[in-house]
């Protein structure tokens, strides 16, 4: 209980990320003001939620006991990154930025700048289910065994300011045609979001489970470090790579199982569409 103590009360206040949370939720209370002066409906409060949400776990983990702790400690270093990737990216994509900005630009500025945008060869091609799984789970196998992962943890600036973005980048772009109702150039059906999300559970688990089995440390820097609360470099790495297989895996069913619903209302929309061209209504249809 004391060392959940002491975890609990350490943390990193850093002013760059704080400023960059706080407007980020200044700017999107904004649009939503205006929206909510213009339409009388306003704008979903679960999109509100979503967006707080992600912001607000985005930055606990960084400047909380995770962002604290993950130059010594490989577990907080995991959970830190486990969080970026699967509950902040996810949750500011259910939060609808990019609609939100159509609604609140004038014709204009979507007509000549966001529209061509969001049509463009680019977006179309990284809304492509494939891609963004491709490009997150390679991004989490490469990262994790390459030099990279502890050239990282030696270098505090390439950690927070290269490894951090490109985590959350790629997370954002795999879970943006997936989750919530944003715009994409050509939709991906639900099938394909339930079967994209739940494939990236493979590369999240065996990742982990590698990083749990392996018999040396993996990155040198946390032998250079002692461990805080008496943990050993081993034993930490051991519990890092569980946090991964397993922590990773529940959540990523957990995003499955909220895309499952909407999959399978639209098997019955289709259906019943099936069944109203097969048996027509009305005097024609009749017996």
């Amino acid at each position: 209980m004391e060392v959940w103590r002491e975890v609990l009360s350490t943390w990193a206040p850093r002013p760059a990320p704080i400023l960059l949370a706080a407007l980020a939720l200044g700017v999107y209370g904004m649009a939503v003001r205006r929206i909510r002066r213009t339409r009388p409906s306003g704008w979903p409060a679960r999109r509100m939620v979503a967006h707080a949400a992600g912001v607000l776990s985005g930055l606990f983990v960084v400047v909380g006991p995770p962002g604290a702790l993950d130059d010594t400690l490989f577990s907080a270093h995991m959970v830190q990154h486990l969080v970026l990737t699967m509950v902040t990216a996810p949750l500011l994509v259910l939060g609808a930025p990019v609609l939100l900005l159509l609604e609140v630009s004038s014709p204009r500025v979507r007509r000549t700048w966001i529209v061509p945008v969001l049509r463009s060869r680019l977006a179309t091609w990284l809304t492509i289910p494939w891609v963004g799984w491709v490009l997150f789970a390679g991004t989490i196998v490469a990262t994790h065994f390459s030099p990279f992962y502890d050239y990282a943890i030696r270098h505090p600036f390439v950690h927070d300011y290269v490894e951090h973005p490109l985590y959350l980048g790629v997370a954002l772009v795999f879970y943006y045609p997936l989750v919530g109702s944003n715009p994409v150039p050509h939709g991906p059906s639900p099938l394909a979001r339930v079967l994209s999300l739940f494939l990236m559970a493979g590369p999240m688990s065996m990742t982990g489970f590698f990083i749990y089995t392996a018999r040396a440390v993996l990155y040198p820097s946390y032998l250079a470090v002692d461990g805080p609360f008496g943990s050993d470099a081993l034993g930490d790495q051991q519990l890092a790579g569980a946090i991964m297989w397993c922590l990773g895996m529940v959540v990523q069913v957990g995003w499955v199982a909220l895309a499952v619903p909407v999959w399978l209302r639209a098997e019955e929309r289709k259906a019943r569409r099936l069944d109203e061209t097969l048996v027509p209504t009305g005097p024609a249809g009749a017996q």
